[in-house]
């Protein structure tokens, strides 16, 4: 059993961004170092885009993760700039280091004034307060504030490049065929700015935790810097890959993931599932197929893996995911692409979901395009029908990339 845990969820923190994921532009040693330690899960997925609901469901329920970190010897400790962003499970926690978020979004002089780097630092007071204890520390200010200081937020902005948009609040705009495409340049070279930032201030926690801890740092739910017609926060987000696709990094004490990944398609509950067992914790009843699996038996002797697909319920819209596709049933309500058809991605090669190939491949795209409700039937914003069935109908070799040849191109 581990001596301790530190969870350290970070809202608005996509997969991509981050050179553990691909990224070949932007610097992250400290992350980088803790996937070298750890496991790196190539295909988490959140199953919707609310930032509560998944907290709620890497928490878990009995024998969960929140269950199995309440039994070290201290218990919980939660640090979060934001408490009204943590699911009831969460928010019950009666020890609670609360780090305000600034009321007006200004430029910060040096890192240790920044939202990040205050509520970092209360996260190595807590791990230092509680040796043999559990820390989860929540962070929302990737999509609050982007108050990096002058040398870090400028740091990829070449001689040659626009400057950025002033000023650190996020921006949020629909983009057009108006828009102006260095105004898109500006904002991704901020927000990798602020993930640098954020980088340099989880390395003194990281360096904090004792020996003996296991370690989670993962995405909650990205950002949209306009790939798919949106940049920043919206109410409506689509459940493309940069609003769902979420990085997680686990490393336990004995070093036995050390330098793995795996592809296999797992969610947050099967995150949480997976960090309590390595912390000793009971075994959980997965009561539905959205449930927490613990993954450790396919990622340590490869047993099957628990799911075959990922099913998406989104504000703005549903998606079905397999080893093989991303299909994306949106709403698209007040966008370019209002209306339009299911569209179908091939993965992994289209890892930005940029290429749509639904009249390539028909017969895949209506096979799962059929597993989902409409998204135009919905009451009160949510989709009407059999969700369970979306997970658990039988789909051909085809739709579950058992079928190489299926692309048709």
């Amino acid at each position: 059993m581990a001596f301790g845990v530190l969870v350290v969820t970070l809202d608005r923190l996509p997969a991509w961004i981050l050179p553990a994921y691909g990224s070949t532009w932007l610097a992250t040693p400290a992350l980088d170092q803790l996937a070298a330690r750890g496991l790196v899960l190539d295909r988490l997925l959140a199953t919707g885009t609310s930032a509560a609901g998944t907290l709620a469901a890497l928490a878990g329920g009995p024998g969960g993760l929140l269950e199995a970190g309440a039994t070290m010897g201290a218990g919980w400790t939660v640090v979060t700039d934001d408490p009204a962003a943590l699911p009831p499970a969460l928010a019950a926690v009666p020890r609670r280091v609360e780090v305000v978020l600034p009321a007006r979004a200004t430029v910060a002089r040096e890192p240790e004034q920044t939202a990040l780097g205050r509520l970092m630092a209360a996260a190595v007071a807590a791990v230092r307060g509680a040796p043999d204890g559990a820390v989860w520390c929540h962070a929302t200010s990737l999509g609050r504030v982007w108050d990096a200081p002058e040398g870090v937020r400028d740091a990829y902005v070449d001689p040659d490049d626009p400057p950025p948009p002033p000023g650190a609040a996020v921006p949020s705009f629909t983009v057009t065929a108006d828009t102006d495409p260095d105004l898109l340049v500006g904002v991704r070279h901020l927000y990798a700015g602020q993930v640098t930032l954020l980088d340099r201030a989880l390395a003194p926690l990281l360096a904090a935790v004792p020996a003996g801890w296991c370690i989670l740092v993962a995405g909650v739910r990205g950002l949209a810097l306009g790939l798919h017609s949106r940049v920043g926060p919206a109410d409506d987000e689509e459940p493309y890959g940069e609003i769902v696709h979420l990085p997680a990094l686990v490393c336990e004490p004995t070093g036995s993931l050390a330098a793995q990944r795996d592809g296999l398609l797992a969610i947050p509950a099967d995150v949480g599932a997976t960090v309590a067992r390595l912390l000793g914790g009971g075994a959980t009843n997965p009561q539905g197929p959205w449930d927490g699996h613990d993954l450790w038996p396919a990622l340590a002797d490869g047993s099957p893996p628990p799911r075959d697909r990922v099913v998406i319920d989104g504000s703005g819209g549903m998606a079905v995911a397999t080893a093989a596709w991303h299909l994306v049933a949106g709403s698209g309500a007040g966008r370019p692409d209002a209306g339009q058809a299911a569209r179908l991605f091939a993965k992994p090669d289209d890892f930005f979901e940029v290429s749509d190939v639904a009249d390539r491949s028909p017969a895949v795209t209506e096979e799962l395009a059929a597993l989902l409700p409409a998204p135009a039937a919905a009451v009160a914003g949510k989709p009407v029908g059999d969700l369970r069935a979306a997970w658990e109908r039988p789909l051909s070799a085809a739709a579950t990339g058992g079928d190489e040849t299926a692309v048709g191109f």
